[in-house]
């Protein structure tokens, strides 16, 4: 049987399924999690009592919660300094660089398989690897040796003819593809890319379109392993984990798209979604306030070396803030040693630490009712911190051009004719000093008993489902629109990240940019029902986003659709999604409508929808019930951690 790659690499990774499976469970190879996600993840995995990781390899990452205006965040990173020494995780300081990038840079290998507590994860899939985000209970599960279970995905080719040209970048291909797809467009879907022009494609160039592929809903996104992959494995000191790897000729894949590069010019995500596509050549006269370099997306050596190149010898705009981001410790020291960071210094950048920073709204919020510029890959209405900013998500080149003029309008094009880029060149030897990323001190097969736990007042326990009724009641505690996301569900900035380890307090804060009475609704109806639109939770894997409703008593989501990994995080904590058969059902429902769900236990065990009765409407709407048989039994079963607590006691 001829094999796409992705296949090829499945086939050796699963237990109890096989490729052709609706449902397969992989083993994973590797695990990472950063700090705003890693605290919940870690109170997770000692529930588990698990004796020794069971990974070839863990990592966790300090890049999100750095700054340190309470005792909050430092306690966060000890007590998961502390989990690393007990598990034998690797252990990334502060400062050591952006997990993704990092993670690129060090122990991404070809073949091998990655989960991540964070939804760009897929940016390993650059060095041919499965590499998957999700929320932190399945990490725990995978550390612990649990296989992850997903729905079987379907493969789709990209294929890349030619070069792109001097204009042009690596976000010009993902943004191209959310333009023509949308953020829905890649739901359970892989996007495995082929053809000519790939081979022009550095590993960062390729790390830009598959973590940007989290944008379109994508499970994965994965390119082939080749000369360029090992040239970059090689130039890490690391070419020893170079494998070859390719799909087979004449294989099969369940959809195609085509890609002309030599015909892609600059393309702009505008305001307030990455599929809201226009070429830079359509805009005229946008006068920016700030702009922001670097990201996961955009954070690597040539993208820095690329802005430098523009804007040396030059000065940034009076009218403009421009921050720079490297994207880890190697570049930074890197751009020191080129002299590339003299030139953005003396252009007028700010330069920031090697974190998230901006990304996440980590500081450097815009001014009100400003225009941010940046070469981030989420641009949702608030995320930078400042409710009424526009954000506008584009290439490095284009965001440096406009640097300088402080206006973004078509006439940049005409501005980058005057620079070659081809001159500028992966290295061939990259500067490699870890010695910020603790390895563990002993061997993988022993668990040290006699580390001690530290967990700062702020750490509070994990919420847990109660069991399961054969009949729910509740109201409709709120009615939310389309494309809502997990910063709508659970709103990530610099006051409420420090509390991410404690779910009662950030449960005060769950959909407030989208409904500001939903809380206390909540608490005066001890719980209820969520009613939402279509494509419910797209964006960040932060399962926050499923444990402050669990919290709060949320018994299900009524949803048109659900985005893949905040689907899979309800029903790891036992809330259950269900999806209207008819979606014009969600027009007749109103918020504080009494809801009831009979014989629900039955048809978890053998149905496929179920009627839910408006008790004020005296009417009856079909919901589906599109869920597995393993994700049915975690539901009956009260979630995951329930569930595994129960095989434990038994």
């Amino acid at each position: 049987m001829k094999l796409n790659l992705f296949k090829k690499i499945l086939k050796n990774k699963l237990y109890n399924s096989s490729i052709l499976d609706d449902e397969i469970n992989i083993k994973i190879d590797q695990t990472l999690t950063q700090d705003s996600t890693g605290t919940m993840t870690y109170l997770q995995l000692e529930k588990l009592n698990l004796k020794e990781r069971k990974t070839k390899l863990s990592v966790a990452y300090i890049d999100h919660n750095l700054l340190q205006s309470g005792p909050e965040n430092a306690d966060d990173h000890l007590y998961i300094k502390s989990i690393c020494k007990k598990y034998n995780i690797y252990y990334s300081k502060p400062g050591t660089g952006i997990c993704h990038q990092v993670h690129l840079e060090r122990f991404s290998k070809p073949t091998q398989t990655l989960l991540g507590s964070d939804s760009h994860t897929p940016t390993s899939g650059a060095l041919s690897m499965i590499a998957i985000g999700a929320g932190g209970l399945d990490i725990a599960c995978a550390i612990a040796g649990k296989a992850y279970t997903i729905k079987n995905p379907k493969v789709i080719n990209v294929k890349l003819n030619g070069k792109l040209n001097n204009n042009a970048s690596a976000k010009d291909i993902i943004l191209k593809l959310l333009k023509d797809l949308t953020v829905k467009g890649g739901v359970n879907k892989v996007f495995e890319y082929s053809g000519s022009g790939v081979k022009y494609l550095s590993i960062p160039q390729r790390a830009t379109i598959c973590n940007m592929g989290a944008e379109l809903g994508a499970t994965t996104s994965i390119f082939p392993s080749d000369d360029m992959t090992y040239e970059f494995l090689k130039a890490q000191g690391r070419d020893d984990d170079f494998v070859r790897l390719e799909a087979d000729e004449d294989c099969i894949y369940d959809d195609f798209i085509e890609i002309n590069l030599d015909e892609l010019n600059p393309l702009i995500a505008c305001p307030h979604s990455p599929d809201n596509i226009k070429e830079i050549r359509d805009l005229k006269n946008i006068k920016i306030d700030q702009i922001c370099i670097g990201s996961c997306t955009n954070s690597s050596f040539k993208d820095l070396s690329m802005v430098s190149h523009i804007l040396k010898n030059k000065k940034v705009h009076d009218d403009v803030s421009l921050t720079i981001s490297p994207g880890s410790k190697q570049v930074l020291s890197m751009l020191a040693e080129s002299g590339d960071l003299k030139i953005l210094i003396d252009a007028g950048a700010r330069i920031l630490e090697s974190s998230c920073g901006p990304c996440i709204g980590m500081g450097q919020s815009p001014n009100t009712n400003s225009i941010s510029l940046r070469t981030f890959n989420r641009n949702f209405k608030g995320r930078c911190g400042t409710t009424d900013a526009s954000v506008y998500l584009t290439s490095p080149k284009i965001c440096a051009i406009t640097a300088i003029t402080g206006v973004l309008d078509s006439s940049l094009l005409d501005e980058l004719d005057n620079y070659d880029f081809s001159k500028i060149k992966e290295p061939n030897n990259y500067l490699v000093n870890d010695n910020t990323i603790i390895k563990p001190a002993y061997d993988t097969k022993k668990t040290n008993e006699d580390v001690k736990i530290i967990k700062g007042p702020n750490i509070k326990d994990v919420p847990l489902a109660s069991k399961m009724t054969s009949t729910l009641k509740g109201k409709i505690l709120t009615k939310l629109d389309d494309d809502i996301t997990t910063d709508h569900i659970m709103p990530s900035n610099s006051k409420l990240l420090p509390y991410r380890s404690n779910i009662p307090y950030l449960s005060k804060f769950v959909l407030k940019p989208s409904d500001d009475k939903f809380y206390d609704l909540a608490i005066k109806e001890q719980g209820g029902f969520i009613l939402a639109g279509e494509n419910y939770g797209q964006g960040s894997s932060r399962e926050h986003a499923a444990l402050g409703p669990l919290y709060l008593n949320i018994k299900a989501v009524l949803a048109k659709s659900f985005a893949r990994i905040h689907k899979k995080n309800l029903i790891n904590n036992g809330i259950i999604p269900l999806e209207f058969k008819n979606k014009d059902d969600y027009l007749d429902i109103d918020v504080k409508n009494n809801l009831v769900i009979n014989d629900l236990i039955e048809s978890l065990k053998s149905k496929n929808t179920i009627d839910v009765i408006n008790e004020d409407k005296n009417k009856s709407y079909t919901l589906e019930i599109n869920l597995s048989k393993s994700q049915r039994e975690l539901i009956l079963k009260g979630g995951l951690l329930n569930m595994l607590a129960g095989d434990l006691n038994a």
